[in-house]
Order: C-alpha cells, then sequence, then structure tokens
C-alpha cells in the first residue's frame, strides 16, 4: 500500500513539474515599456549617488534609501511628480 501511494505521489508531482514547465514556456515575455526603462535608469542612478554620498558621509542623520530615492527620482524626473 505504500509503495502504491509514493508511486501516485511521484507521478503527481513529476506531472506537475512539466505542466509548469510547459506553462512557463508558452508564455511570451513582455518588453519593459519606455517608462519602465527610464525608470530603472534613473534607479541606477540614484543608487551610484546614494553609494558615494554614504562612502563620503554625506548623507542627512536618519535618511533612508526610500526618502533618498524619492527625492532623487523627483530631481532626475526635472522637478515633477508623476
Amino acid at each position: 500500500m505504500n509503495r502504491i501511494v509514493s508511486t501516485a505521489l511521484a507521478a503527481t508531482m513529476a506531472l506537475a513539474i512539466v505542466g509548469s514547465a510547459q506553462a512557463v514556456e508558452t508564455k511570451p515575455k513582455k518588453e519593459p515599456t519606455a517608462a519602465q526603462i527610464a525608470a530603472r535608469e534613473r534607479m541606477t542612478k540614484c543608487s551610484a549617488e546614494w553609494k558615494e554620498a554614504r562612502a563620503a558621509k554625506k548623507i542627512e542623520p536618519g535618511m533612508k534609501w526610500p526618502k533618498f530615492w524619492s527625492a532623487c527620482n523627483t530631481r532626475l524626473k526635472g522637478g515633477t511628480r508623476a
């Protein structure tokens, strides 16, 4: 009885793995939009600025990445909020 249950479980898991692999293969990958590409570029630039400022100890006390990112992102966008 134990062999039957383990065999059934193994077969079910194998089918689940094959099914999920097929589902992944059938979905086409979406290309990022121009806005997403621009946001990633701004994040990369802000991240470099954050690392430089932290290394030079020019970060205001209590400043965390989210607040820095928000200010930097707004500045790089030209001062406008989306």
